[in-house]
């Protein structure tokens, strides 16, 4: 996620633990260039970028539907075509006009993807890493490869490759927005019940009620309870019984912190936080019961 304000949010508080870049969705970058009313043609938006209140920190933004086919289409196609329509993407791109080489961000969701598609993944990855390896002008770099390349053109040639992104729009890779987190009436009332532990976490510290051990175990303990994926969970999109057992989790991670600092949990972690919906997770057992 990004988020830039008077204050500059998360980049310059991970630019001043000295991280060197970090990631978005390409409608982050969208809503940016539009709020700073610059109109970047396409091709030259694949690049790095660099914000003015951290020029050592560079944003990527991830290309959405080359993405997106890893991630959620191409399990239905045969290892080799899914290999050959994404090699031709990205060599399309690359002769999109751009007056630089062009920088592609691909970034999957985590481990989700792989489970979909025939043995894990194995014969698309293998087949992929293999015909990239060996084409003649698509080069495959992490972001740590990148950084030290701006990092020396800009030492030896007195201009790094990033462009200027004025300010950065809060958002997310999901929809470039925070809906996902924030925003709902059930994950409102998730956020709120998070901050009412973390003020009660705080008077029992400021109080010395807790040694150094315990502080550590209470720290740890809410840490769990500000994953983000609670609150993705919440609200009426999700099906009832999956949000049921997120939500049992989540209440009950919460009543543990009280139980650490020595205090009752409050009635309202009885009661359930969302109950998700109930026709999606009939849609769900449908699909499931005809599907091969």
């Amino acid at each position: 996620s990004a988020l830039y304000g008077k204050r500059a949010g998360v980049p310059r508080a991970i630019a001043g633990d000295g991280f060197a870049w970090f990631a978005s969705g390409s409608q982050v970058l969208d809503n940016s260039l539009a709020r700073a009313g610059l109109d970047v043609p396409a091709a030259e938006r694949l690049r790095g970028w660099r914000l003015p209140f951290a020029p050592r920190l560079r944003a990527f933004f991830r290309d959405d539907r080359l993405s997106d086919l890893i991630g959620f289409e191409y399990r239905r196609w045969h290892g080799s075509d899914a290999v050959q329509h994404f090699v031709g993407e990205l060599e399309a791109l690359a002769a999109s006009g751009a007056a630089r080489r062009p920088l592609v961000t691909v970034i999957v969701d985590g481990e989700n993807a792989w489970e979909y598609y025939p043995y894990n993944g194995y014969w698309f990855l293998s087949e992929l890493y293999e015909r990239l390896a060996a084409h003649p002008s698509i080069r495959p770099r992490t972001f740590r490869d990148v950084v030290a390349e701006y990092d020396a053109a800009a030492r030896d040639e007195g201009a790094d490759p990033a462009g200027e992104l004025p300010s950065l729009v809060a958002g997310s890779w999901v929809h470039g927005d925070l809906a996902t987190w924030i925003g709902h009436a059930d994950k409102n009332r998730a956020w709120e019940l998070l901050v009412d532990a973390k003020r009660a976490c705080d008077e029992a510290v400021a109080a010395g009620a807790l040694d150094a051990a315990d502080r550590a175990e209470l720290s740890r303990q809410l840490a769990m309870c500000e994953s983000s994926d609670w609150f993705w969970w919440f609200g009426d999109i999700h099906p009832a019984d999956s949000v049921a057992s997120f939500d049992r989790l989540f209440r009950a991670n919460l009543a543990r912190v009280y139980a650490l600092i020595g205090r009752a949990a409050p009635p309202a972690l009885a009661e359930p936080v969302s109950l998700g919906n109930a026709a999606a997770a009939h849609e769900g057992a449908i699909m499931k019961s005809t599907s091969p």
